[in-house]
């Protein structure tokens, strides 16, 4: 099974060694992503509704690369400084999906890149 990299110039760009998604087969697994503004790659604010709305914007175009859309999504894994924003992701979760929602895992980190507070990654099944 052959894999190609998806690359879009509307999520933000790799800033280590990786790749914003591969596909392999039908399934694209996607990087994490940050809130990170993808034109300037600064931080979108320092407010927690604001950087988890950018993230899934940053998904949704990773996802549009891949041919696919944010409900071909089956797993995400939400990475947050404080848990107790939890209530606010699953808001603006529910504007990105309908049902049935992908699987998901919340977690509790000490630290993400560039002083980020969410991060969020996932998988993706594309239709045959």
């Amino acid at each position: 099974m052959a894999k190609s990299i998806i690359q879009t110039d509307n999520a933000p760009q790799a800033i280590g060694t990786y790749s914003q998604a591969v596909k392999a087969g039908t399934t694209v697994y996607l990087s994490g992503q940050i809130p990170l503004n993808p034109q300037t790659m600064e931080m979108v604010s320092e407010d927690f509704a604001e950087q988890a709305t950018q993230v899934f914007e940053n998904l949704k175009a990773v996802c549009e690369a891949a041919g696919g859309t944010m409900n071909d999504l089956v797993k995400v894994n939400i990475f947050m400084l404080d848990l107790d924003n939890f209530a606010t992701v699953n808001e603006i979760m529910a504007k990105y999906f309908s049902k049935p929602y992908p699987a998901r895992a919340a977690i509790g980190v000490a630290a993400l890149p560039k002083g980020s507070l969410v991060e969020i990654d996932g998988v993706m099944e594309l239709p045959e």
